[in-house]
């Protein structure tokens, strides 16, 4: 059961801190006291709490950032997933400081992570490595871990309001006040730099098992990458320079060794914490903590149905239809034209892209495909069976489209040719499967860990940083060296950018691919932020804003009314 029973045993045989985040604990408020810290495995053991909080966290991120952009949505369908509006006020950018609660998720989960690393930092900050039998750079490397781990949340809170309180002490008063953005984008780059030489660094390919869910060298340097490359968005100024410097080093193996896989499900497949393509990922388990397969994430990207199509009712994680793809066409089966969005005809622009395959589990623990499309069969009592609507009787067709389909016929189309997000069925939209749904008798269903940055994160912000400065054979060379894995050999020529293939690369072409190689995986929003595309730009059932205030969040009013002293984002009153 991976590392979570021998938590102990790991930390202290491998003191680079291997695989010593005991994710089967409860959520802590607080860590520490003068009566807990008597031995090295409490050191440890503190220092890793505020990981499985960190790991809850990731939903609330992930609604925000994918739901009010282009790719995913949220329809109505037969009635269901209405919810007060709320999906159509993330879709149309119309939330307002009393109902975004996912932005108050966001807030306090990331200060109380904040908080938790802040407690454990000055705790360590008061004892002597010598006194736990530790040597001073596994002592640095704990409270490194702490600080890498606090500047993850602060990556986050800027990204997401820019204007935040900055939190380095667990005895800061609770109402701090709201620092400028370069303010907080100045402490995490210094605290980011500090762990480059604090933290352990990947020796060998191979090794991932042992360090899997803490920080590294090439974490914080990856974590730098996405500061930088986000910099003129963040605090106006551009910074692609050192974004391409970091990430040219990690690439290099500066901060260690990692290698792009041989397959594209390589980082969420069961066994991807022996994945030398992972930089960082929460370790899961089942039976244990797994909360990238809970509904704000990727349990409810299928129907609702879908644990008799998967053979999963055992596993613990019910489904539901939360999100589909954007579609690609109107209701009388014609492409739309929009220039972002429809993210399934964005893949079908590269003819036989292996992602395109019908998801399926192809036994002793592999899968293929990233999506389920067209009428979902599997064997019931020894028939074939479809997937049927809940509550509805008719079978499902899942379609590239968003309608009131009910029990038509695959090759018809509905009288009513409004397509928008309240008028959806449970046909609508194509689902998909990032993370596997083995079946019941698999033994390794839900073992998949959370994978937080992949090395072609720090290719593809390499390729960007190299076409913005005009090299494009340079920035289609990198992309071409992950994008080749997704394609047979006899495609390669018409599918790789130039020079090495027949493909364009322009600037539109690596917004697209950012959307194509990272599908819903939590960043969609700022990516296009980073385009100026985020308020200005078309996509189905989306006009573009009459301004840009939505480019971050409100503090919404509870939080407001809770700290006084805090001042409300531009364009949303208070």
């Amino acid at each position: 059961m991976k590392f979570l029973k021998s938590i102990a045993a790991a930390a202290i045989s491998v003191l680079a801190l291997g695989s010593c985040t005991n994710l089967d604990e409860t959520l802590y408020d607080q860590v520490g006291s003068d009566n807990y810290y008597n031995t090295k495995m409490d050191v440890i053991r503190a220092t890793f709490r505020p990981f499985e909080h960190a790991f809850w966290s990731i939903g609330s991120r992930h609604v925000l950032n994918e739901l009010t952009a282009d790719q995913l949505i949220t329809p109505t369908r037969d009635g269901w997933w209405y919810d007060g509006g709320k999906w159509e006020r993330l879709h149309y950018h119309t939330w307002t400081v009393d109902d975004l609660g996912e932005a108050q998720t966001e807030w306090n989960g990331c200060f109380q992570g904040i908080m938790q690393c802040n407690l454990v930092i000055e705790d360590l900050d008061r004892f002597s490595a010598e006194h736990f039998g530790f040597s001073e750079t596994e002592f640095d490397n704990l409270r490194a871990q702490c600080r890498a781990l606090r500047a993850w949340f602060y990556i986050r809170l800027l990204d997401a309001f820019r204007n935040v309180p900055l939190v380095t002490t667990y005895s800061d008063k609770p109402q701090t006040p709201q620092v400028e953005p370069s303010v907080v984008f100045n402490f995490i780059e210094k605290e980011l730099k500090d762990c480059t030489t604090l933290l352990v660094r990947k020796t060998g390919l191979g090794t991932n098992a042992n360090i899997q869910g803490q920080w590294t060298q090439a974490a914080a340097a990856a974590l730098l990458v996405r500061l930088y490359l986000n910099a003129e968005v963040y605090i106006g100024e551009a910074r692609y320079d050192d974004c391409a410097a970091y990430a040219r080093a990690i690439l290099d193996g500066t901060y260690g060794d990692y290698q792009v896989a041989d397959r594209w499900d390589a980082a969420f497949d069961w066994d991807n914490d022996k994945c030398d393509e992972v930089i960082f990922g929460f370790p899961a388990s089942k039976g244990y903590t797994h909360w990238h397969y809970d509904g704000d994430t990727y349990a409810w990207t299928v129907p609702a149905k879908a644990a008799v199509f998967f053979n999963d009712n055992k596993s613990g994680v019910g489904h539901n239809t939360k999100y589909a793809a954007s579609p690609s066409y109107d209701l009388d089966g014609k492409l739309y034209d929009y220039e972002l969005g429809m993210p399934i005809q964005n893949f079908r622009k590269y003819d036989g892209d292996v992602r395109m395959k019908f998801y399926t589990n192809l036994g002793n623990s592999r899968r293929e495909g990233l999506f389920l499309y067209g009428y979902l069969e599997y064997n019931e009592n020894g028939s074939t069976t479809r997937l049927r609507a809940p509550e509805q009787p008719y079978d499902l067709y899942l379609r590239d489209a968003v309608g009131k389909f009910q029990a038509l016929d695959p090759e018809k189309w509905p009288a009513d040719k409004t397509s928008k997000l309240s008028t959806g069925d449970h046909n609508s939209g194509w689902h998909f499967v990032k993370y596997p749904f083995y079946d019941d008798n698999d033994p390794n269903q839900l073992e998949s860990d959370y994978t937080e940055i992949r090395l072609p994160e720090v290719i593809y912000s390499l390729a960007e940083c190299k076409l913005r400065a005009g090299d494009r054979n340079g920035a289609a060379k990198l992309l071409n060296s992950v994008r080749r894995r997704n394609f047979p050999a006899e495609r390669l020529d018409d599918v790789l950018y130039s020079p090495e293939g027949n493909a364009r690369l322009d600037e539109a072409e690596m917004l697209a691919e950012w959307g194509r190689e990272f599908f819903a995986e939590s960043r969609r929003r700022i990516d296009l932020v980073r385009f100026g595309k985020f308020n200005t730009g078309r996509w189905w059932d989306k006009t573009p804003d009459t301004d840009d205030h939505t480019a971050i969040f409100p503090i919404t009013r509870t939080i407001l009314n809770s700290n006084p002293i805090l001042n409300q984002n531009l364009g949303y009153g208070r």
